[in-house]
């Protein structure tokens, strides 16, 4: 982190604690003129392709000017990730009515689409289905729910991974139905794998700062 502050590295890659990193590159690095709060985004493949969520762990809590932060930060991302000119933008709800969700959640819907950036096209409310449907570019939330929305998507990952392979051991027949759609599963294993999209990336910091996923291999 003191390399990126002295200029002399581009960006810092690490697998340590994520709330110690978080604090570091804070102290050293602080955050950018107009942010109050850095955020940590997220790949999160989609079936549409992929699409950025933030904030998957850097608070605890949000209120409604945070969570504007975060999707104008998360709108810069998808630009240069995805090469998206106008970014669609949704903050994760609990339900896709107005009148729905906590107050800063309801009240950051309004000032988005008050603000009708030109840099957004602000979508409304998502709920968690939306994110691995890709229904917008970047989904918005605060880093508590942020962070059980990225642990549960691991979870079931695993856990179909694991009904998987046993119902192709079951039986001759299924091991030989496995060698035919062996390039299918291949195909999902490297869509889902951890490591095509390793980490989360610091935003609102004047520097560049990647934690590595703790599931990744070297």
């Amino acid at each position: 982190v003191e390399a990126v502050k002295a200029g002399t590295a581009d960006a810092c890659i690490s697998a340590g604690n994520t709330g110690a990193l978080m604090a570091m590159s804070r102290f050293c690095l602080r955050t950018m003129a107009t942010i109050d709060r850095p955020a940590i985004a997220a790949l999160w493949p989609t079936l549409r392709g992929e699409s950025v969520v933030l904030d998957v762990g850097a608070t605890i809590g949000a209120d409604a000017h945070q969570l504007v932060d975060f999707a104008i930060l998360g709108t810069g991302m998808a630009r240069s990730v995805f090469g998206i000119e106008r970014p669609s933008v949704g903050l994760l709800n609990v339900g896709v009515e107005e009148i729905k969700g906590q107050e800063e959640v309801k009240e950051a819907g309004r000032m988005l689409r008050e603000a009708n950036m030109a840099s957004m096209n602000y979508h409304g409310f998502v709920e968690g289905d939306d994110i691995g449907k890709g229904t917008v570019d970047v989904v918005v939330t605060e880093g508590f729910a942020g962070n059980i929305a990225l642990k549960t998507a691991e979870g079931t990952v695993r856990q179909i991974a694991g009904y998987l392979r046993a119902a192709m051991d079951r039986t001759l027949m299924a091991r030989i139905g496995y060698i035919f759609a062996k390039g299918a599963f291949d195909r999902l294993r490297e869509k889902m794998d951890v490591g095509r999209s390793n980490g989360g990336v610091f935003l609102g910091l004047n520097g560049i700062v990647v934690k590595s996923h703790g599931g990744a291999d070297s």
